[in-house]
């Protein structure tokens, strides 16, 4: 299998010891870039391609020091407090080295897939025989060279890798990675095609498609279904759900993701509008569990 440590990518995260993102312990590489625009986004810093610059005002102390490394002029003070003109900036981030509390943190950077590479495999004994690497998102596939770069090196050196996909592409997409990914996990985020239309930015349809026709073509696949107070927490798509696990017998499972507010701090660290919505109890979670497992429903890590 050919190797190629020069591909290059934007990334804007990379998270060791992840238990949320696959199974066992792994590595999570989150790059930069989404197709879709789902109402409840948990990462929105990852829907712009290019880097940007994240500021948490709470930390800020005001120091200035952001002032003096910045020669655009975007951060000013005014009246003794620290002004940011976010629309204006061009996030270089020099800024950052003039912030000591880390108010300041510049989203995304280019990496070649060898640098990627590199931090991936400082962790192959912690991953043991269930654990891995996971390429996540944003959308992972809107790099497609630099994802199957990774994936190939990771291939090469026995690292179990997964990728995380929205599934919106066209099958061929997926189709080139059969032989270097040994998990798709792919989101299924509503049944009703006018919610999934108003509320993710596409119709269902291929999405659903593709995760049957990689099913059918032997490949590893978790069913991921983020639920949403509200939008999809419903009886038809509890049964929808259940009834693909059921159809395709060799799926890995589904998995239930109930909604968190993890991107409300996000959004308004990079200046955002965000919906918010309301988190459901552990006891309504549980109900949704029961009524997608009594319908032949086969969630993951369940007893």
């Amino acid at each position: 299998m050919e190797r190629d440590t020069e591909a290059t990518g934007i990334v804007f995260g990379i998270q060791r010891f992840s238990i949320h993102d696959g199974p066992g312990i792994r590595t999570t590489v989150f790059l930069k870039g989404c197709n879709l625009n789902c109402a409840w986004c948990h990462n929105p810093e990852s829907i712009p391609m290019q880097p940007i610059m994240g500021y948490s005002v709470e930390k800020c102390i005001n120091c200035g020091g952001c002032v003096n490394m910045c020669a655009g002029g975007y951060h000013v003070m005014e009246a003794g407090l620290h002004v940011f003109n976010r629309s204006e900036c061009n996030a270089c981030g020099n800024c950052t080295a003039g912030c000591s509390v880390n108010a300041l943190e510049l989203i995304g950077k280019e990496m070649t897939a060898g640098e990627v590479f590199d931090v991936l495999i400082r962790d192959k004994h912690f991953y043991g025989e269930g654990g891995g690497v996971t390429i996540s998102g944003g959308e992972a596939l809107l790099q497609k060279k630099f994802v199957m770069a990774i994936c190939k090196l990771c291939k090469d050196s026995g690292l179990h890798c997964a990728i995380e996909s929205n599934g919106a592409f066209s099958f061929e997409i997926y189709e080139d990675l059969l032989s270097c990914v040994d998990l798709f996990m792919i989101d299924y985020k509503a049944t009703d095609s006018e919610i999934h239309r108003n509320y993710v930015g596409c119709e269902s349809e291929r999405i659903l498609s593709n995760i049957r026709k990689l099913h059918d073509a032997g490949a590893k696949v978790l069913v991921r279904c983020p639920i949403i107070p509200g939008i999809n927490d419903n009886d038809e798509h509890f049964s929808a759900i259940a009834k693909l696990s059921k159809d395709l017998q060799n799926l890995v499972g589904v998995e239930i993701l109930p909604y968190h507010k993890f991107g409300v701090s996000k959004a308004r660290r990079i200046g955002i509008e965000y919906t918010e919505y309301e988190m459901p109890s552990a006891d309504t979670v549980g109900e949704w569990k029961s009524y997608i497992q009594k319908q032949g429903g086969r969630l993951i890590n369940e007893n």
